[in-house]
């Protein structure tokens, strides 16, 4: 009788144990907020933990490529905009360097150093939005505040440059459409004097919170070898350990003329591409100050007539003027045949463009090389065997913008 009692009492526990260890799948995504964008993850889950993910990508799939294989030249840029869209003038302005680069435009100084204050500017609205994220999905309320305080200050001065705040259409082939204008010294000197206030205001919240790094130490760790397996640059190579920038490894723009530092993580987990991306707000403001201390007087935009829009005032007096202007805004211009690929340091990494032209009104072919499309093959591997919630903020911390993503 006893025996019988036993093999009852244990045939309960094996029957717990067999429900327990029952595995469900879980839909994360495409029109959950964790997400950050739309894109979806399909989980095999243990309890809480997370066994195996399958992405699937495309939902807002655009045909970016075929669209821009039937554009004039100077109609691309608004479609760079709606690549990574938080950090939209890093991809305008590596798309009029890719064509300066076909046609052999060379710019004046002033335009480099120009493209360097929005570029990082770009690249600082970008971090500010990742690592806010970042706490925000952690629990963390507060530091997501104070950096889009920031942000908005960024918009602003983009507004002065270009009259809009987030797909920018910023600049042309060639340089700029107009220069700086008064208003927009006047916010750029403002945003140099409290930035560096705001920022450490962010340090003090979010980097030495022990809660914060519980939460992100070893967490969504890859390391140097998987993640250049994977061809990962950007934020996220750093943290795993390479030290390897575009701006740095294949100088554009100016940047050589200038001192920064590169910022590398060891572990490659979340808290070390946080940190990498804080250090480089940083070295990003100090590369703003310097470049705009130094501006160097001349031209905003290059003597290229066939690609850049002649003065209004011009086109009305001038016969030659009204002609260019007339081939430009047709798509009638003089390419030259060639293939060429240039690449910059976007906010998530190298994004390059691969440019044929047969010598016609409209490219060949073109293809973006999108980091985030990289990352998220990573994901699943990065992910397998944490929990939910880890993985939600793994997610945040390699960044990927579905609109990048997808293209």
């Amino acid at each position: 009788m006893k025996d019988n009692n036993l093999s009852n009492i244990l045939s309960q526990y094996e029957a717990k144990e067999q429900i327990d260890s029952q595995l469900y799948t879980l839909n994360l995504g495409p029109t959950h907020p964790a997400t950050h964008g739309i894109f979806q993850n399909v989980l095999t889950m243990d309890g809480e933990r997370v066994l195996h993910s399958e992405q699937t990508v495309g939902y807002i799939h655009r045909a970016f490529e075929k669209i821009a294989e039937r554009k004039p030249y100077n109609q691309i840029t608004p479609l760079t905009d709606r690549l990574n869209y938080c950090s939209s003038p890093i991809n305008n302005f590596g798309w009029h360097m890719t064509v300066e680069k076909l046609i052999g435009c060379e710019v004046p100084k002033r335009v480099d150093y120009m493209r360097i204050i929005i570029m990082e500017l770009a690249r600082i609205a970008d971090h500010l939005v990742c690592n806010g994220v970042i706490g925000v999905d952690c629990g963390a309320l507060t530091g997501f505040t104070y950096m889009f305080q920031v942000r908005e200050q960024i918009y602003d001065i983009y507004e002065q440059v270009c009259g809009a705040r987030m797909n920018t259409n910023i600049g042309r082939i060639g340089g700029f459409e107009r220069d700086f204008s008064p208003k927009f010294h006047e916010l750029l000197r403002n945003f140099l004097k409290t930035f560096p206030k705001t920022f450490q205001d962010f340090i003090t919240l979010m980097e030495r919170n022990r809660i914060f790094m519980d939460r992100t130490i070893g967490v969504g760790a890859i390391s140097a070898e998987r993640a250049l397996s994977y061809s990962f640059t950007g934020p996220n190579l750093r943290a795993a350990g390479v030290d390897y920038d575009v701006r740095v490894a294949q100088p554009y723009s100016s940047y050589d003329d200038f001192d920064f530092i590169i910022p590398v993580g060891t572990a490659g987990d979340t808290y070390d591409r946080f940190m990498v991306r804080q250090t480089e707000m940083w070295e990003s403001y100090k590369l703003i100050k310097n470049a705009y201390e130094n501006l160097p007087q001349g031209d905003y935009h290059a003597d290229v007539p066939d690609f850049y829009l002649p003065e209004k005032s011009d086109v009305y007096t001038k016969m030659e003027s009204l002609i260019y202007h007339f081939k430009i805004v047709m798509g009638e211009q003089d390419i030259p045949k060639g293939e060429v690929y240039h690449c910059v340091e976007g906010g998530n990494g190298e994004l390059g463009y691969y440019l044929i032209s047969d010598g016609g009104r409209t490219p060949y072919r073109l293809h973006f090389r999108r980091p985030c499309f990289i990352y998220y093959q990573a994901y699943p591997e990065m992910i397998r065997g944490s929990l939910l919630s880890d993985a939600i903020v793994t997610l945040s911390s390699i960044n990927v913008i579905a609109g990048e993503l997808d293209a």
